[in-house]
């Protein structure tokens, strides 16, 4: 009826008629729809049913469909809103710099009308909903190749494809766009809400933890700092280093600001002392360290804060510098000051990254994010949005990634130890020189080669921990405890799993000293082959002191990893310690990642624990391998 061309069509009709009409528009030949209906996937088994055949006949008739149970999309550059969200039907729609994808429509209006609050402009807004054809990952690749979009802000519940995922956060760091997410479900209750509101998926929130390290996506904890952050990538500058200068009319709020930057891992860096007694010359009361303590004495001589400004960008050598400036924008005596002076420094400095803090007024807040420096009324809010800053700064290139090799095939059934580690060593990974004894004589004899103090463990593909029920024994001195032991092992392990495949003993020798760390690698089934690393013991059984990447992993990353971990101090050499071999185990992680993703479709998991580094060189002591089903 409508006689002409149709480019996108609105389906906002109950269920029962929705894909009558969305059937409708496939025989016209309309190739998008946006879906508002809800009552599919997120409600029961019959609604999941029907968001089946919305997303079958989106498929067969190259229709793309967004949603259903969305909230639609909005195009501020072309003008084009597809949402019924009220926050949309703002007269004031000027297009900006800065990309929405939402899985959920609410969060997406609540965001955007929260952030026109702030000044801040959209490119696009888009709500993905239940995502029967369109997803999460398409609309990140999207912003991503968009001009007008510089940064991407992110609210995901969940993810059906994560490989598509991945490479679309890739692609988006490759192309310079800087991501903020929000993701939910952290918890098994908030798992549980988003499976019910778009019949998503949560995922193991660890392995979104990681995935955004290693993509360089900035997550975010709430809806301010979600958009301080958004703020702060589309007005501000990435600093240089992590060096944070800090400017203030409050010595107090000072302190407060350089706590929560050394929190934050930035470094508050004394003035040297030359520079010291400079700020002493021309401000005589002022704190001259950093925070440089202007004192309230700016308010009665306003030029004293450029003062303090000037010589800590001039000679502090600063990546970033967050000013608070009190009440003084709030004053129609001092703003417009303010502004000049803001605008001064930074045509003077434009290599620093400058950030306000103070009451201000949408006016002033303007102006100042006219000329590229965010401002913020919370000081410690400020501070944070320098270090996010800094956190893009050094993560805006990939890292390299580890180069695929070939992998000797798996034996066929359950793998025991012995299998394991000889697996593990074709794959390049150092495992400890040992041998079976599948007899008294045999396990006598390997220790010989071995040497002693040796090691004995029970060797069979059905028993996985074996220290549970003494299936080991840990320093046998003589060859006569290694035939006691065989005997001693056997009989326990015949007790504890009556039924279980017994192929002998591994004799290996018992290697002293080094650090205890655990490797290993399972198949996430988000997101495919994901990589571990943790200390030993206490680290990581009462601590949780891991890292996590999703493979492949390159060297530098695997040095990442081990920089995130809560112990690394002790694979630096703490308390008199010599240093540990973070190389040997850097290049282990890489080989792991490299066997995961080879043999993703073929095993469930992967543990090496302990997996010994030593002063020189790191060695595999213990491992398993669980094949799928």
């Amino acid at each position: 009826s409508i006689g002409k061309k149709i480019d996108l069509a609105i389906i906002a009709v109950p269920k029962e008629m929705s894909h009558a009409a969305l059937a409708d528009c496939a025989e016209a030949g309309v190739k998008a729809a946006v879906m508002f209906t809800s009552g599919f996937a997120e409600v029961d088994a019959a609604g999941a049913s029907a968001q089946r055949e919305i997303a079958a006949l989106a498929k067969s008739s190259r229709m793309r469909v967004l949603g259903p149970n969305c909230l639609g999309v909005v195009n501020f550059a072309e003008g084009m809103v597809a949402s019924f969200h009220p926050a949309f039907a703002l007269t004031d729609k000027r297009a900006g710099r800065i990309g929405l994808a939402s899985q959920s429509g609410a969060f997406g209006g609540l965001s955007y009308s929260l952030a026109r609050e702030r000044g801040l402009s959209f490119s696009h807004c888009v709500t993905t909903g239940n995502e029967a054809d369109i997803d999460i990952a398409e609309c990140v690749s999207f912003l991503a190749n968009d001009r007008s979009t510089e940064v991407i802000l992110l609210y995901l519940e969940g993810c059906r494809d994560g490989p598509a995922l991945v490479e679309a956060l890739r692609h988006a760091r490759r192309k310079g766009k800087r991501v903020v997410a929000i993701k939910v479900g952290r918890t098994a209750s908030g798992a549980a809400a988003a499976a019910s509101h778009t019949a998503t998926l949560a995922g193991s929130d660890a392995v979104f933890d990681a995935l955004f390290r290693q993509c360089g996506v900035y997550r975010a904890q709430s809806i301010e700092e979600f958009l301080d952050i958004g703020l702060a990538c589309a007005i501000g500058k990435p600093p240089r280093n992590s060096s944070l200068g800090l400017v203030t009319v409050s010595g107090g709020v000072g302190v407060l600001m350089a706590d929560a930057a050394t929190d934050l891992g930035l470094d508050v860096t004394p003035l040297a002392e030359a520079t010291q007694a400079r700020v002493r010359e021309i401000l005589p009361y002022a704190g001259p360290r950093n925070p440089i303590d202007v004192t309230g004495q700016v308010v009665a001589d306003p030029k004293l804060f450029e003062r303090g400004l000037e010589i800590a960008l001039a000679e502090g050598g600063f990546g970033s510098l967050v000013a608070f400036t009190g009440a003084l924008p709030r004053n129609p005596e001092h703003a417009p000051m303010l502004k000049s002076v803001y605008a001064s420094l930074r045509e003077r400095h434009p290599e620093v990254s400058l950030i306000s803090a103070g009451l201000s007024t949408p006016e002033f807040r303007d102006e100042l994010g006219a000329l590229g420096i965010p401002s913020y009324e919370d000081p410690s809010r400020a501070v944070r949005a320098a270090a996010a800053l800094r956190f893009y700064a050094q993560r805006a290139s990939e890292t390299a990634r580890s180069e695929k090799r070939a992998h000797t095939p798996l034996p066929e059934g359950a793998m025991s130890e012995v299998e394991a580690l000889r697996v593990l060593a074709a794959a390049g990974i150092p495992v400890v020189q040992s041998r079976l004894g599948t007899d008294a004589k045999s396990a006598v004899d390997a220790a010989r080669k071995v040497g002693f103090p040796a090691v004995m463990k029970i060797v069979s593909p059905d028993i996985l921990h074996k220290s549970d029920f003494g299936g080991v024994l840990l320093r046998l001195t003589s060859e006569a405890e290694v035939e006691k032991g065989y005997y001693e092992l056997l009989a326990r392990a015949r007790r504890a799993h009556p039924r279980a495949r017994i192929q002998g003993c591994l004799v290996a020798p018992r290697i002293e000293g080094g650090t205890e760390t655990v490797l290993g690698a399972n198949i996430d089934p988000v997101f495919g082959p994901v990589v571990m690393v943790g200390l030993g013991g206490i680290f990581v059984e009462m601590l949780h002191d891991i890292s996590l990447r999703l493979a492949p992993v390159g060297f530098e990353e695997a040095h990442a990893m081990l920089r995130e971990l809560k112990g690394f101090a002790l694979l630096a050499g703490a308390r008199g310690r010599p240093p540990a071999d973070v190389d040997a185990i850097a290049r282990a992680i890489v080989d792991l990642s490299s066997f995961a993703l080879a043999h993703a479709h073929e095993i469930v998991s992967c543990d090496i624990n302990p997996f010994l580094v030593l002063s020189k060189g790191a060695v595999a002591v213990d491992a398993a391998i669980v094949r799928k089903a």
